[in-house]
């Protein structure tokens, strides 16, 4: 797991999306974004937000949540992720924030200013935060007849919203999963993968569900929460190496270590870890077959060991309740079966089972065939970046090829 020096704060800004001319004044300030919509009585027009937000320009000691023009904004919360304390905030004016932290803010809005827990640390580090909040907004929230309407445009790329108990969908125009939560209200879910906002309008009515279990309870995830994601650099493909980087959130309380299963057919090296919270290195132990039993190591991923299973564990301070942890493993895979070159033509054939994976090509290489849907950029020192960004809770088939450019 290697991405050292140049390497890592090259993977931190691409990670961010960052160009050149970003890195100066004019950095994102947020990242990861996903919001869940709680509707509430209906009638009221009013909502509660949980927006799990992180803020990511190196350095900030303030975040600013702005309020939409249209809504009215209550019962603020704000609370810092990794300690699970409260952080401090204060509604401002645009012009307050344009000089406190926020110099591209807009003058006509209102923002939540948040005073963060520690400045968010240098390379690729993050500060995470709950904003809670409730909006009363009769046109984004109505009832029609005996129906209730949620119809909003969403920029943040996952969301969520939750129905009254008591309602069921009848209708939604965007591509949504539906769960039943624990308490019978439904939640209609998605990950926007489009660069436009999600033009969400959903209606409800009300019935009345049975109390019964769900046969199909624990057998998928909400897609848009999830929290891993992956960038991959690759080296000359001659040497069927990359290095990459991998971001996780471990929210569960007593949990001290992650356990990186390496894939069969890959080989593993120079592994490192980072906290993103406070930029602090996490220990890496590389173990193999025996040693993995020796260990009294046990995963589900895993499964049976055998003399080539291979794990990296990343050991940490044990999770308080409340509390959780941003972890980013880093190494170099050799993988001559999935990355190789054939002639002149870069091949690469992975399966990605993230919802948000990436390739960054080496300099000097252009694609040339995908067989997933892809979005291509540039990177700021002239390399092709690939995003492949998966709404589905199924694996993509990633099988590409690139050519080198002539001199």
């Amino acid at each position: 797991m290697r991405i050292l020096g140049a390497l890592l704060v090259s993977a931190a800004v691409l990670a961010a999306g960052w160009s050149a001319q970003a890195q100066g004044q004019h950095q994102p300030q947020e990242a990861n974004g996903y919001t869940r919509y709680e509707l509430l009585a209906p009638g009221s027009a009013k909502f509660r937000i949980l927006y799990d937000i992180t803020a990511i320009r190196p350095g900030a000691t303030a975040f600013f949540n702005p309020i939409r023009k249209g809504s009215v904004a209550s019962d603020e919360k704000v609370t810092d992720l990794a300690t699970g304390q409260p952080l401090k905030f204060a509604q401002v004016s645009g012009e307050s924030a344009k000089t406190t932290g926020l110099p591209d803010a807009d003058p006509a809005s209102d923002y939540i200013r948040v005073e963060l827990a520690r400045p968010v640390p240098a390379d690729g580090g993050e500060a995470r935060m709950l904003i809670e909040k409730t909006y009363e907004d009769p046109k984004s929230y109505r009832l029609e007849g005996q129906d209730i309407v949620f119809d909003r445009g969403l920029g943040i790329k996952k969301n969520a919203v939750v129905l009254p108990k008591g309602y069921v969908l009848v209708s939604c125009n965007y591509p949504s999963q539906v769960t039943q939560e624990a308490d019978g209200r439904l939640r209609v879910s998605f990950f926007n993968v489009t660069p436009g906002e999600a033009p969400l309008k959903l209606r409800a009515s009300p019935a009345t569900l049975s109390a019964t279990a769900s046969s199909v309870t624990g057998k998928f995830g909400e897609r848009a929460k999830q929290t891993r994601d992956i960038v991959y650099f690759l080296q000359a493909p001659e040497t069927h190496a990359f290095d990459l980087y991998h971001d996780y959130t471990e929210e569960k309380a007593g949990t001290s270590r992650y356990i990186n299963v390496v894939r069969t057919g890959s080989v593993a090296t120079n592994p490192s870890a980072r906290n993103l919270d406070t930029g602090e290195t996490i220990p890496a132990v590389h173990l193999k077959g025996a040693e993995i039993t020796k260990a009294g190591i046990e995963d589900h991923e895993l499964g049976k060991v055998t003399p080539e299973s291979e794990i990296v564990v990343f050991n940490f301070k044990p999770l308080n309740a409340g509390q959780s942890i941003r972890l980013r493993m880093s190494e170099t895979y050799t993988d001559p079966g999935r990355y190789r070159l054939v002639g002149d033509e870069l091949v690469f054939d992975r399966t990605f089972g993230r919802a948000n994976n990436a390739v960054v090509l080496p300099k000097g290489w252009m694609l040339t065939n995908s067989s997933a849907p892809v979005v291509v950029s540039r990177t700021e020192d002239g390399r092709i970046r690939l995003d492949f960004n998966n709404p589905r809770p199924d694996e993509i088939e990633a099988l590409f090829t690139a050519k080198r450019v002539a001199p």
